[in-house]
């Protein structure tokens, strides 16, 4: 089945052969991890096929270029934040997550280029980097609570029980993610007003 992020029209289509090797139907050439890395960073869509079977197989590609990133030394996934991500396979919650993690890193893409302004190349010199980091502690912290609301003997930290309620409800769950919208939403508007000081 393919997967819904990956059905674009104008996407590009490339194919992976047995040998590993991917080939770009668009340029009609072969290409490498790094160069379907460039071309996400230049916002080129594409797709993945597997040239025997025909399944999309973008995720794992996708996936593989993070692994790839990550053994460069390039760490962006902290530690923490992969082991609740890995609690979470075959977890009954598992279809809130995908959501969930589109939404934080949407609102925090959409907020980049005001972020990039704000901040210096070297951000730690800069006293604003504290209240960035404050909000990427509220969002992991927003994350970890909204599942324990869903999920109350799921995750939990060593000083801190699960204390939240369990919906009762469709409508209630539905209740929570608005909730974690408007937090999201309101993290953004901090966002703009730091940037309207500093202009």
């Amino acid at each position: 089945m393919a997967d819904k992020n990956t059905e674009t029209t104008d996407a590009i289509v490339i194919k992976k052969y047995a040998n590993r090797r991917l080939y770009n139907t668009a340029t009609s050439s072969y290409v490498t991890l790094d160069h379907l890395s460039q071309m996400v960073k230049e916002g080129s869509d594409f797709v993945v096929y597997d040239a025997k079977s025909n399944e999309d197989i973008t995720r794992s590609v996708l996936t593989q270029i993070i692994f790839e990133e990550e053994a460069k030394g390039q760490n962006l996934l902290p530690i923490n934040f992969l082991r609740q991500l890995i609690r979470f396979y075959g977890d009954s919650l598992q279809s809130v997550v995908p959501d969930y993690l589109d939404m934080s890193m949407s609102s925090f893409s959409s907020n980049q280029e005001k972020m990039r302004e704000v901040l210096p190349e070297n951000v730690l010199d800069n006293p604003l980097y504290r209240q960035f980091e404050e909000m990427g502690r509220q969002n992991m912290a927003m994350f970890t609570n909204a599942m324990k609301i869903f999920s109350p003997n799921g995750l939990t930290t060593p000083t801190e029980p699960a204390k939240s309620k369990t919906p009762e409800s469709q409508e209630d769950a539905t209740e929570m993610m608005k909730e974690l919208k408007d937090q999201l939403a309101s993290m953004q508007q901090r966002i703009n007003d730091l940037d309207k000081k500093d202009g």
